[in-house]
């Protein structure tokens, strides 16, 4: 079933003198088979292995109050990840999906969760440098301090100009995303109905965004979603063109909404047309997708 969306969007201290230890001599255990074998990793959920599932590929823009598809409450995206966790989900990068290598423990299904727009909501430092726990990273790493094994792993679909504003440029934010285990992606400079642009136009938001990318750390080629989720004029300047003396090429291109992806194994994989879930109550968002799975209606990808 696939329903069209749309976007309406670190105070020392001297260490004590160590105590004098015994010359006595420490003697290893002794090895038994029994302890090394490997203890098989326990699985995640009770669902069968099925490599042939959806992928669910969460659409995040503001974590805060507001109105419309471009926003999700603070409560709602902790019940997010409570909900995801519960359901088996790990998370995994855009670039782990597209390549092929989600690295999940047994039983697991990935979400990959992304982020346009740079909004401030995102991740934010307070005064003195540490994160505000009321912002989406703040919120993800209070969860993954009793939930280990579903970590800060996010793509970040970023507006170069904006990084989280509305303050100047602070690459402590960049650092902390990549310290995490995260990764950046193109979103453009301006975020412009491609539509509307000529094709040097579309390239010269994609070109100088990929730029900027590499200049911030994130090496290419790599990930970029679509803004409004909208192709250009000539589609196939998403499959890769020549930029100031260098190739710019996608590893996969992703739409606005509305329904989860196929695995990239699928003969329906389309990698310059992923389809994602809005993060939002209403109709074919992500809260009507999760139902679909608990339901039975929707079979998703499970790591075997």
């Amino acid at each position: 079933m696939i329903v069209l969306g749309i976007l309406t969007a670190v105070a020392g201290c001297s260490s004590p003198t160590p105590p004098q230890i015994a010359n006595t001599a420490i003697t290893a255990p002794k090895s038994s088979k029994q302890s090394s074998k490997q203890v098989p990793k326990e699985r995640v959920s009770n669902r069968p292995a099925n490599t042939k599932g959806s992928v669910y590929v969460a659409e995040y823009h503001h974590i805060r109050a507001g109105k419309g598809d471009m926003f999700r409450s603070v409560s709602d995206f902790k019940a997010d990840l409570e909900h995801y966790y519960k359901l088996g989900f790990r998370p995994v990068l855009a670039s782990e999906y597209l390549a092929n290598k989600m690295s999940l423990p047994p039983g697991a299904s990935p979400i990959v969760m992304t982020f346009d727009d740079s909004t401030p909501s995102q991740i934010q430092l307070k005064s003195d440098g540490t994160v505000d726990p009321n912002c989406a990273v703040g919120i993800w790493q209070e969860f993954a301090k009793t939930h280990p094994d579903f970590p800060v792993h996010g793509t970040f679909f970023v507006l170069p100009d904006v990084m989280w504003g509305p303050r100047k440029f602070d690459p402590r934010k960049v650092k902390l995303l990549f310290d995490l285990g995260s990764e950046l992606g193109n979103h453009t400079i301006t975020h412009p109905k491609l539509s509307h642009l000529t094709d040097d136009k579309v390239q010269s938001e994609l070109g100088t965004a990929a730029e900027r990318l590499e200049a911030f750390g994130q090496k290419g080629p790599h990930s970029m979603a679509l803004p409004f989720g909208i192709s250009p004029k000539h589609p196939a300047i998403l499959k890769g063109f020549d930029w100031k003396g260098s190739h710019v090429t996608f590893t996969g291109v992703f739409l606005v909404g509305a329904n989860p992806a196929p695995p990239p194994t699928s003969p329906k994989f389309n990698r310059n047309r992923i389809p994602r879930i809005i993060a939002i109550s209403g109709p074919y968002g992500i809260d009507y997708w999760l139902k679909q799975l608990e339901q039975g209606r929707v079979k998703p990808y499970v790591q075997p």
